[in-house]
């Protein structure tokens, strides 16, 4: 219920962000088997993806953290702030720079929008292991009908 009373708000000053998280509001982090880590965003953080990716990969193999990142792309025009970031990328930059992040932190990536779903590590996932599960229906079928045959 808290998740309801929250406002947006914040800036895309992630490494400001993150190292709060992990410094400061992990306090019991050793208490913990693993822990994760939830990125709402609409845009590319203000710092550069390879600085980024350094240190989150540095804090995650200091515990079990992950980082995941769920990025929903706005439709043009729908910004009414007027604020204009400090860094700014195409959707597609944003998306690959967060992909390059996650796989640091050994997290998932979700991208989103409007229009539906972009891309999903879970869904990947989920399409994946249907494939296999597919193929080894097929194989079965196969290996049934060979010893039909034989009998």
């Amino acid at each position: 219920r808290w998740v309801l009373s929250l406002e947006c708000k914040g800036s895309r000053n992630f490494m400001s962000a993150l190292r709060r998280a992990v410094e400061v509001d992990f306090k019991d982090k050793d208490k913990h088997k693993s822990q994760g880590l939830y990125l709402l965003t609409t845009g590319i953080p203000d710092q550069e993806t390879h600085t980024i990716s350094a240190y989150v990969a540095e804090v995650c193999r200091g515990f079990d953290l992950q980082l995941h990142v769920c990025l929903f792309s706005v439709m043009k025009g729908s910004d009414s702030t007027g604020i204009i970031p400090a860094r700014y990328a195409n959707p597609r930059e944003t998306a690959n720079a967060f992909k390059e992040i996650v796989q640091a932190a050994s997290g998932r990536f979700h991208w989103f929008g409007e229009a539906g779903i972009f891309e999903s590590d879970d869904i990947t996932s989920i399409i994946s292991e249907m494939e296999k599960v597919k193929n080894y229906s097929q194989k079965c079928a196969f290996l049934v009908e060979s010893l039909k045959q034989r009998s």
